[in-house]
């Protein structure tokens, strides 16, 4: 199982070292493909007054030094082709951002480093469309034929649902995003933005992390490659996504329980 977990933003180094190491139990699970997540740039802020992180240069070096202390794979978003590159050079995963799915040139640099790709569906989509996403980074790799599960895992590409637009300020999980996308890749849920609500706090997002293990349990009983939890010792002071990410000790309680859907499922 891929899991995914760490905070919205690189805060400050204190922080992101106390989250990271409360972590490693699932670094050292033999049963999950853990990657640590955490972003230098929250670009798509809904204020400009918005905490954005510590940005590029600074950020890469809190993540390397993350990834020599724990032993983590990193996965980080981007947002400008000319970002892939250095980036890559730390992360293993680049991740796109949903708003950003269709941007060729950002696809195209990122499919260009050696890093794995994993695309967030954007929330104005339906599933069936981010087979195009997914053609772009394959493409670019090389590969010709027929956009496919396999095809996809073997060049490193993932999808990501997070949730799809359902009236102003509301996000809603279509269950059936899952099988649809995972004819074209591997699929990822992410509980925690499914439960965000987009710019209702007026000048930041809003959302109800009550229903983040709910979906999560769901998502598992549909059946997915893995999961994102965006999580924090105290979402109530965390600088971005706080209503909507998972405190440590929830997600100690939610992950078993997936576990135990998944075995079943499988």
């Amino acid at each position: 199982m891929i899991l995914i977990a760490g905070p919205c933003v690189i805060e400050n180094r204190e922080n992101i070292f106390r989250i990271a190491e409360a972590l490693m139990p699932y670094h050292e699970d033999c049963t999950k493909e853990f990657y640590f997540k955490a972003s230098f740039d929250k670009a798509n802020r809904t204020s400009l007054d918005s905490f954005r992180g510590p940005g590029l240069e600074e950020g890469l070096k809190i993540l390397q030094e993350v990834k020599e202390r724990f032993g983590y794979s990193i996965l980080t978003d981007i947002h400008e082709p000319a970002q892939a590159a250095p980036v890559a050079e730390v992360a293993d995963v680049l991740q796109i951002p949903a708003f950003l799915c269709r941007q060729t040139d950002l696809l195209v640099a990122a499919a260009k480093t050696g890093a794995k790709v994993n695309i967030k569906k954007g929330q104005f989509l339906a599933p069936q469309a981010m087979e195009y996403s997914v053609a772009k980074v394959l493409k670019t790799r090389g590969y010709e034929g027929e956009v496919n599960y396999e095809a996809s895992e073997k060049y490193g590409v993932w999808l990501t649902e997070r949730g799809t637009t359902f009236g102003y300020g509301n996000l809603v999980v279509d269950m059936r995003s899952f099988p649809i996308m995972r004819r074209f890749a591997p699929v990822v849920f992410d509980a925690t933005h499914s439960v965000q609500m987009p710019a209702s706090g007026g000048a930041t997002s809003g959302g109800d992390s009550r229903f983040v293990p709910t979906l999560a349990r769901a998502a598992a009983g549909a059946g997915v490659d893995g999961f994102f939890f965006e999580t924090h010792f105290d979402p109530s002071v965390a600088l971005s996504d706080g209503p909507n990410m998972i405190k440590l000790q929830d997600l100690e309680r939610l992950i078993p329980q997936i576990d135990a859907i998944r075995s079943i499922v499988e």
